[in-house]
């Protein structure tokens, strides 16, 4: 990414542009936020506050938000937009069935606090019966296939799966799953902030269960936590998990049966409608310790945890004593949000979750033109191009593995804005009367929906986020990347962007995922998606090296003192990053080969305007609790190292912005990937 130099900042740079002596030409569209710069800051010291400080200092984090900046803000803005539209639906009088009925039945029961509050936690009260009247193993495996039914993965999680051999099929998972802290190191490390999150996570239990009624809360939430340390202690970590081979263990049903012999697995099938597929089970020694746990656990102590899990799932839309309980453990202090979101806010992001494209039809067809999807194609396929000649010039690659690598490249399906096939709702019955009820219905449907997909071929028109949402992926199995339409809003993409804003925000962004197909994980991925080599043992080897100076660029990247980021975990993220910024300069300046200069805006060349977008695009202000949080367990860096550790690896960079060698932001040696 680019460097700028700006006139006031000369004394820190190599070079400084000339003053201007006139008026710059008029920019046909949309340049930077320049009100947003912090000028006070040295772009070759800081890039982060010089790129949008100014705006971070004006605009806090609100109370009901983790983190802050101008594109979570835009995601706010998109649940305005889908509370706009629920609002007006619930108004109307639509056909039983229909998606506008659906999504605004479903809103309107939601909205009625009222009714909510009042039913307290009768809503679960039958299946609450069928918890306390378990007797046997063969209760606790029954109510754990309710639970299943219900989207309640405890204590293992069971979904459809592309078989990573063999990618034109989709077979059944078994993992990990059932744990109620963030993940299985907050049961296990004895570092004080863990055991501080442990004794914090006991007596929310307690409290929660005494809300609901629950006989014993305090020897309940003992033995809960204890049945839940013993998961986790045979669970793998987040950087174990990262690595494909650690959670490859594809299997006939038999072998699945013969290795949990005391897990009823043919009636688990039975239950959910399915043949007897292959079986990929992402985490043997845990599924081993399920099934030792159904030999030994105390019935009592199976009452207790399943009735917690179903409570902790169900709480965010029971009653408000259950709603403020769950909140001020899972946000104020796992994340240092303050207060609530407004329930209208709550309650789109919930029909997002359960009817998502049904409601996701609505959101295009307003919020979505075809000229902002055929411009996205657009700038997908120059960034394919781009990342060709990046391979093809690639001195530390081998031809061999250039071919496969190329071979990988050509066969990316990119898919934008929204599915070509909508999932069709018509069976979920939704009413107004009750909200729990509404939820289930919902729940039940995606679970269906998924379950439905094992032993068929695999379905490549599928979505993995609905389409209002302000997020990307790529799928190595699928070899596909994914820009719903919810990313492709103002600021990360605009029609009347210039295109170095484009370039900068949203082009930074489909490099990233681009770059996924060849980042530690997605690299171990072949061009048909198999879990299988391509590289040569000497290409291997010389990637791998590369890698591991982004691991220690971000060993070293401290939040707070004793607490820095797992190099490991964030690696492919960070190569995403990295790649992405250096596929999207290559493209933004292909773009502008055989045209006229770009003129200069505010004093910023179109190269500085480049980089200024991707700081102001990932400027995000992160609460310290949430920053702790995302170090444990999130792969993606926090926002600060996001911009200036790729950046900061550019000598496009450095050139742009006239740093000099030993500034900040110019590291030596410098990383290079891809």
């Amino acid at each position: 990414m680019t460097r700028y130099c700006f006139v006031l900042l000369a004394a820190a740079c190599a070079t400084s542009p000339a003053p201007q002596t006139k008026k710059e030409p008029e920019v046909a569209g949309k340049s930077i936020e320049s009100t947003d710069l912090d000028r006070a800051a040295d772009p070759c010291g800081d890039f982060f506050q010089f790129a949008n400080g100014a705006w971070r200092a004006a605009n806090p984090i609100p109370a009901s938000m983790q983190r802050w900046s101008r594109r979570w803000q835009a995601g706010e803005v998109n649940k305005e937009r889908l509370r706009d539209i629920l609002e007006e639906l619930s108004k109307g009088h639509w056909p039983g069935g229909s998606i506008e009925q659906q999504v605004g039945d479903h809103y309107a029961s939601c909205m009625d606090q009222a009714a909510v509050d009042a039913a307290g936690v009768k809503p679960l009260a039958a299946l609450f019966a069928e918890i306390d009247a378990m007797q046997n193993a063969a209760d606790v495996q029954k109510m754990i296939r309710r639970l299943h039914d219900l989207g309640v993965p405890v204590p293992f999680g069971f979904a459809s799966f592309t078989d990573q051999h063999q990618p034109t099929r989709t077979i059944a998972q078994v993992f990990a799953s059932g744990l109620g802290l963030p993940d299985r190191d907050y049961y296990v490390k004895t570092e004080p902030r863990f055991v501080e999150a442990r004794e914090k996570y006991r007596a929310h239990v307690q409290r929660a269960l005494e809300l609901a009624g629950r006989p014993a809360p305090k020897d309940s939430a003992d033995a809960i936590f204890a049945l839940e340390t013993r998961l986790a202690q045979n669970s793998l970590d987040n950087v174990a998990l990262r690595d494909p081979h650690n959670t490859d263990h594809l299997m006939p049903f038999a072998e699945l049966a013969k290795s949990s012999p005391h897990i009823d697995w043919n009636a688990y099938f039975d239950s959910a409608h399915l043949g007897r597929p292959d079986i990929n089970v992402t985490e043997p020694k845990f599924v081993a310790e399920v099934d030792h746990e159904l030999q030994t656990l105390p019935m009592p102590a199976w009452r207790a945890y399943l009735s917690w899990q179903l409570l902790d799932s169900a709480s965010p839309w029971l009653a408000k004593p259950f709603e403020d309980e769950w909140f001020a453990f899972n946000q104020t202090y796992l994340n240092g949000v303050k207060e609530m979101k407004p329930r209208a806010t709550r309650c789109a992001e919930n029909a997002d979750a359960l009817l998502g494209e049904a409601l996701g039809r609505k959101y295009v067809e307003r919020y979505f033109p075809p000229a902002a999807k055929a411009r996205m194609t657009e700038l997908v396929r120059n960034e394919l191009a781009a990342l060709k000649e990046i391979i093809r010039g690639l001195a530390w690659m081998g031809p061999e593995t250039k071919k496969k690598a190329l071979e990988k490249l050509a066969t990316f399906n990119p898919k934008i804005g929204y599915p070509d096939k909508w999932k069709d709702y018509s069976s979920v019955k939704i009413s107004r009367p009750s909200l729990w009820a509404n939820e289930e219905a919902g729940r039940r449907f995606n679970v269906d929906d998924d379950r439905a997909q094992i032993g068929k071929p695999t379905d490549r028109g599928r979505w993995g986020m609905t389409p209002p949402t302000s997020n990307a992926y790529y799928n190595p199995l699928l070899n596909e990347i994914v820009f719903p339409a919810g990313i492709l809003q103002p600021p990360m993409f605009d029609l009347a962007n210039v295109d170095a804003v484009n370039y900068g925000s949203i082009g930074c962004v489909i490099g990233h995922e681009i770059s996924h197909g060849f980042d530690d994980q997605g690299a171990q991925f072949d061009a048909l998606g198999r879990l299988e080599n391509w590289w040569t043992e000497k290409d291997l080897q010389e990637f791998r090296k590369r890698t591991q100076c982004v691991v220690d660029q971000f060993e070293g990247y401290f939040i707070e003192p004793g607490i820095h980021h797992n190099g490991k975990l964030v690696l492919g993220e960070s190569i995403g990053d990295l790649a992405g910024a250096r596929i999207a300069y290559r493209a933004y300046m292909k773009s502008l080969e055989g045209k006229p200069r770009p003129p200069n805006v505010d004093g910023f060349t179109p190269e500085q305007q480049f980089f200024v977008a991707w700081g102001q695009a990932r400027g995000d202000a992160i609460r310290p609790e949430t920053q702790r949080l995302m170090v444990q367990s999130d792969p993606h860096p926090i926002a600060k190292f996001r911009v200036i550790g790729p950046l900061s690896n550019l000598p496009e960079f450095q050139q742009a912005f006239s740093c000099k060698a030993d500034a900040p932001m110019v590291r030596n040696p410098r990383c290079d990937v891809w």
